[in-house]
């Protein structure tokens, strides 16, 4: 199996904005795409060992669309996410102060359809698509 990718931001924000923009579904829905042309319609998300998420990715002319969902693992609230997705990926993303900000870490394991390359640029695309949301006012 080839090596995990590792994505990461700091943000400058609280760290429990920085966790609420990323756990609260309300929230999901405003970053969770790579690019313009897409959009997160919606979210759901149960933040405990064994709950589930799913969060719809679509483009936004309707061309097409997919559901990111997975169980979580471990939560360490403020801390720490590990889960695993449908197809038995595993993913965790950490969150450390470092100053006044917060340096969001993410590794996550690779699948087959697309490049590793394709997969971390869509990653860090969506990371830093986090990183305006947690940062806007």
């Amino acid at each position: 199996m080839p090596a995990p990718i590792t994505i990461q931001t700091t943000i400058s924000a609280s760290a429990e904005r920085v966790w609420d923009c990323y756990t609260q579904p309300e929230h999901i829905t405003q970053w969770n795409f790579a690019s313009p042309e897409w959009c997160c319609p919606s979210a759901t998300n149960d933040l405990r060992p064994g709950g589930k998420f799913s969060w719809r990715m679509e483009a936004r002319d309707g061309s097409m669309g997919f559901d990111y969902e997975g169980e979580y693992d471990a939560i360490e609230p403020g801390q720490r996410i590990a889960s695993h997705l449908g197809d038995g990926r595993k993913v965790e993303t950490t969150f450390r102060p470092s100053g006044d900000q917060i340096k969001v870490t993410t590794t996550f394991e690779i699948e087959d359809e697309n490049t590793a390359d394709m997969q971390r640029q869509g990653w860090q695309s969506i990371l830093d698509n986090f990183k305006r949301h947690a940062e806007s006012p």
